[in-house]
């Protein structure tokens, strides 16, 4: 039996959310939310891209989920923000040559600037001579390969369960990022991420109806299922309507990020001790802009083990030894875990899918790729348990355990409750309203062309990017709370625009030229998508 039990198919899947809201500062290139993307386009995208390249080339078949959310696949197609982020890029090689000659005294320091200026270098060539500033076809290359498996999303990062009392918003979020997902990478998706992992029951009806066969939900989502899943999260399971859900790994994330995690040894990269804030200000003329706001410029020179009066230099070397050991236990973790599931499972194949923020890797833990990279190298060595994808998983979609999941979320306690806070229940009650009026000039305006025609294709876009629960996360941590709110403000106060100019039969095309500038995501826009479906 224990023999049996051993040869039982045991497999893990890993996928990464890509996602940034639609901040596009177009009238100040050096704004703190570009920023933001070209900082993870430098640390994490790119970065990926280049671990793909490395596996390919050393005939590693690797295999990994991704989302790429539409607002990232909006800003990362903008010819503005590409031509923006090679000026920044130029910028951080300036810095570079800089701090060397700054630390012609230091050689160590001065190494580790070199090898920063020469990442920067790099990033620069492989955007602009590689890639010709289009990452998304080298993600979509990858895809067609079979190595990456791309999840559809909502338009705009919005949490779904808020809107099940309105089902035609939630058509139109799925509907929009479809077409959207289509435009970007000529690809129909089996799976479908739900922002935040949000669900709430009814909504695989809504998915199975656009074709959608897959999501990953939150752990205790699949745990408190009714009946209870027999074999917990180690395999998928479905629904009345044969659409198929994953559980999360509880465990993947605790054991990066964790007050245990690998994230925190001492070894890595300080990622607080940047000369962006650290240095004085007269040093930073290349990349500050003209109102001298600091930034994180990637120049970073000191390990986790620095303390505030006593900074101890960061040893790139010894990091990289630390991210292979780490790969190792990650990999030997998962085996173990797996193993055990199969002694305990009557199931012949047991899974588990783990997913991750991509910024964790690069943006927040410098050796995060690295780190990434070794697992896939150490985990094609052995047998014991395969690295698939969600689509290899849900094979046998038909023949999984019917039930009914359950109420569930990863932010908040685990249902969303951050979304909806102090901070922020203020934005649900105008973006609700916003929305039923919007499904109500669907209804009322049904073959409207010409200046009508635009100017609700307007608010259609509005609503989308109001739905956003980008805004309301953004009040509740704090994070540049000020923009969140008036970048949800404009958002609704277009869409009364709209709204007051239909009633009084009065549209300003200046006003509406400018707005649709201003807002380019979604050019193929249909208002029509708020419809009441049958």
């Amino acid at each position: 039996m224990v023999e049996r039990k051993n040869m039982k198919k045991k497999s893990f899947a890993l996928h990464l959310l890509l996602h940034q809201g639609y901040f596009r500062d177009i009238n100040n290139s050096e704004s703190d939310k570009n920023q933001l993307l070209f900082y993870a386009i430098s640390q994490t995208y790119l970065p990926l891209l280049n671990m793909f390249a490395n596996l390919e080339s050393d005939g590693i078949n690797f295999k990994i989920g991704l989302t790429i959310t539409p607002s990232l696949c909006t800003l990362l197609t903008d010819p503005v923000v590409q031509q923006s982020y090679i000026e920044w890029l130029d910028k951080l090689i300036l810095l570079g040559e800089a701090e060397i000659k700054k630390h012609e005294g230091n050689p160590e320091i001065q190494e580790l600037a070199k090898e920063y200026l020469r990442t920067c270098k790099r990033n620069k060539r492989d955007f602009v001579e590689t890639f010709n500033q289009d990452i998304l076809s080298k993600f979509a290359y990858y895809a067609h390969k079979g190595n990456i498996e791309l999840f559809a999303s909502a338009a705009t990062n919005c949490f779904l369960p808020h809107y099940i009392d309105l089902k035609e918003a939630i058509h139109a979020q799925v509907e929009a990022g479809l077409i959207a997902h289509k435009s970007f990478f000529n690809l129909a998706p089996e799976g479908f991420w739900l922002p935040n992992l949000g669900y709430t029951p009814g909504l695989e009806h809504i998915l199975r109806s656009y074709g959608l066969n897959y999501a990953i939900i939150e752990t205790h989502g699949l745990l408190f299922s009714t009946p209870p899943s027999k074999n917990g999260i180690f395999s998928p399971v479905r629904s009345e309507n044969s659409f198929a859900f994953f559980g999360r790994d509880p465990y993947a994330e605790k054991e990066i990020m964790g007050d245990e995690g690998y994230i925190h040894n001492e070894i890595y990269r300080n990622e607080e001790n940047d000369i962006g804030f650290e240095s004085d200000i007269e040093e930073l003329t290349a990349i500050l802009d003209q109102n001298k706001e600091r930034i994180s410029t990637g120049y970073k020179y000191f390990s986790k083990a620095s303390k505030s009066i006593e900074k101890k230099q960061y040893d790139i070397e010894k990091a990289r030894q630390q991210a292979d050991k780490d790969a190792q236990d990650f990999l030997a973790k998962k085996i173990d875990l797996l193993q055990k599931a199969a002694e305990l499972s009557e199931e012949d194949e047991v899974s588990l899918v783990a997913t991750f923020d991509a910024s964790l890797f690069g943006e927040k833990w410098f050796e995060g790729i690295d780190w990434l990279e070794r697992f896939f190298r150490h985990a094609s060595k052995q047998e014991e348990i395969n690295i698939e994808n969600c689509s290899d998983l849900a094979k046998n979609q038909f023949t999984l355990q019917v039930v009914q999941p359950y109420h569930s979320a990863a932010s908040g306690f685990g249902y969303g409750e951050d979304l909806v806070d102090s901070s922020n229940e203020w934005m649900v009650r105008y973006v609700h309203k916003s929305t039923e009026r919007m499904i109500d000039l669907a209804q009322r305006f049904t073959d409207d062309t010409g200046l009508k025609a635009r100017a609700l294709n307007l608010a259609a876009k509005e609503i989308l990017l109001a739905q956003a629960s980008d805004w309301p996360s953004m009040l509740h941590n704090k994070n540049y709370p000020d923009f969140a709110r008036e970048a949800f403000s404009q958002n609704v106060s277009s869409f009364a625009t709209v709204f007051e100019s239909l009633g009084s039969n009065n549209t300003s095309t200046e006003w509406l030229t400018n707005t649709e500038r201003a807002h380019q995501i979604f050019p193929w826009i249909n208002y029509r998508i708020f419809s009441k479906k049958k």
